[in-house]
């Protein structure tokens, strides 16, 4: 238990379900519940034993704050601790609650009164036990009832005798992983050397494509304009030439040139706005400069003249177009020729019966001449797209699945031993990877078969052999001339279980095959 309590202070409208739910945020702690001064709706002792039960689930230890006499006293009977006030109760030892409220049946005083003597005057409990004797009075007629359904059903039975047997026959799962050659020069299905017939399918498709250009052909760039203010610094004038150059002192220098020419006046702070432009080295969308950023003279007037350009400089552009690159036209092309495989394939689907696939493995293109590739641009020439137009050959080929199945059918038949057969429900199939293909069109692929082998069981036999024998006679049948799975054994069930043989009709004979659980 921590050493400082939790306090919870309740209201008026709180009831047992709210302190409840209170208490449950709270676990293995101290707890002391608040009483309001006008008192709560938790008025009963039994209130307070709901409430010490779920603190007791939970290992907290309640105290209360209450100057409500009986809550005092119910509390005192469940020996929890009640204090004044906050202050009494951290200074005091608490009171562990009763785990035990009410006695058990056993510790019932010897006075009390036994039941039967109440019974007399007890009008509920007569009630009781007229309700009882009518239930019972019912449940007599409906098992009367339920009786004699028993007994015409068993009539029935002795009039025909039946009986249903049981077996499950042994089985095995068997499986053939068979590695095929399909070979377009084939004719018949070789199952020995695991050959079959392949057919060479041939398309002629043409496809075009275009993507974005890569490589950029540089052109002459625009220099930046503007214009700045030059300061006279001399009492004397000063002339500005054609060409001054200038400078910014940030970062990289940009130079501009001045195009216009003019004379500052004599005297300290004279002005002039003189027209520039970026130079060659500065031209493009680097000589954009910001206003305040052109503040240097270079040459003879630097010592005369301050300068500074109030508006930004303009029309700087950096001019480069798109052209082809020899790497855009190398990968279009394998672009297309993708694309005239894959359009192929979609095109080969339909020429197959539903018997054969295609194995995507050997689409590819057979045939491609220059006279069927034409590029719409050639390496350096100025274009933002390139698009390519390309005719082709394309071959792949098809393999009729059936041939694959046989030679895996004849494989699961050698797994088959004497006296069993193969459920033909329980055979799948399913190809494998493509291993390899050749160049002159074999290709050799897996094929999976899997089945079910099971005893052979003749029904009709069966029940004629059956019929008019001893139960243990029929059973010592069963587990001697019929291939049973292993640790199984028959189950005879006879109707009417007292007939003691099996009927002498071999129809009323059912048997029942069921599967082995793995």
């Amino acid at each position: 238990m921590s050493e400082r309590p939790e306090f919870i202070q309740l209201e008026k409208s709180d009831d047992v379900p709210s302190v409840r739910d209170r208490l449950s945020f709270i676990q293995g702690k101290r707890v002391l519940l608040i009483w309001p001064e006008e008192g709560t709706v938790l008025t009963r002792k039994l209130d307070l034993v709901l409430i010490q039960r779920e603190a007791m689930r939970r290992a907290i230890r309640l105290a209360l704050v209450t100057h409500d006499p009986q809550i005092i006293k119910y509390a005192d009977e469940l020996n929890i601790s009640t204090f004044e006030t906050i202050g009494a109760s951290e200074k005091s030892r608490w009171r562990r609650g009763r785990s035990k409220v009410f006695a058990a049946r056993f510790q019932r005083p010897e006075d009390t009164p036994d039941p039967d003597e109440l019974k007399p005057v007890a009008s509920r409990i007569r009630i009781e036990e007229a309700e009882d004797s009518k239930r019972r009075f019912n449940f007599t007629r409906v098992l009367v009832l339920l009786l004699l359904i028993v007994v015409m059903l068993g009539a029935a039975y002795a009039v025909v005798p039946g009986a249903t047997v049981t077996i499950i026959p042994a089985q095995n799962a068997v499986s053939a992983d068979v590695s095929l050659t399909a070979d377009p020069s084939a004719t018949n299905v070789d199952i020995e050397n695991g050959i079959i017939p392949a057919t060479r399918l041939s398309v002629t498709i043409e496809e075009t494509g275009t993507l974005p250009t890569s490589g950029k052909q540089q052109l002459a760039d625009i220099p930046a304009q503007g214009s700045v203010v030059f300061v006279n610094q001399n009492a004397s004038a000063v002339d500005i030439p054609i060409g001054t150059t200038l400078s910014t002192s940030a970062g990289t220098p940009i130079l501009f040139r001045t195009i216009g020419e003019g004379r500052l006046e004599d005297g300290i702070g004279q002005q002039l706005e003189v027209p520039i432009e970026a130079l060659q080295g500065s031209a493009g969308d680097i000589g954009n400069v910001d206003s305040g950023l052109i503040n240097t003279v270079i040459g003879s007037l630097a010592d005369s003249v301050t300068v500074r350009n109030i508006n930004p400089t303009t029309g700087g552009e950096s001019r480069s177009l798109n052209a082809v690159s020899q790497e855009d036209q190398d990968r279009l092309l394998a672009t297309v020729r993708q694309q005239l495989q894959s359009r192929a394939y979609v095109e080969m689907l339909p020429r197959l019966d539903e018997a054969q696939f295609l194995i995507l493995e050997t689409v590819h293109i057979a045939e491609e001449r220059t006279d069927w590739t034409t590029f719409s641009a050639n390496p350096g020439e100025v274009t933002d797209s390139l698009t390519l137009t390309m005719r082709a050959v394309v071959e792949a080929i098809a393999v009729n699945e059936r041939f694959g199945q046989q030679i895996a059918f004849a494989r699961l038949a050698q797994q088959i031993p004497r006296g069993r057969e193969i459920r033909p429900e329980s055979i799948s199939y399913e190809r494998g990877p493509v291993q390899q293909v050749f160049q002159n069109g074999q290709v050799t692929f897996t094929m999976i078969g899997t089945g079910i082998v099971a005893g052979q069981i003749n029904i009709g036999l069966l029940q004629e052999r059956l019929a008019g024998r001893a139960v243990n006679d029929a059973m010592a049948y069963l587990v001697s001339e019929v291939d049973l799975a292993a640790e199984s054994l028959p189950k005879i069930t006879i109707s009417p279980d007292w007939f003691g043989q099996m009927p002498l009709l071999p129809l009323r004979i059912s048997i029942r095959l069921e599967e082995a659980t793995p």
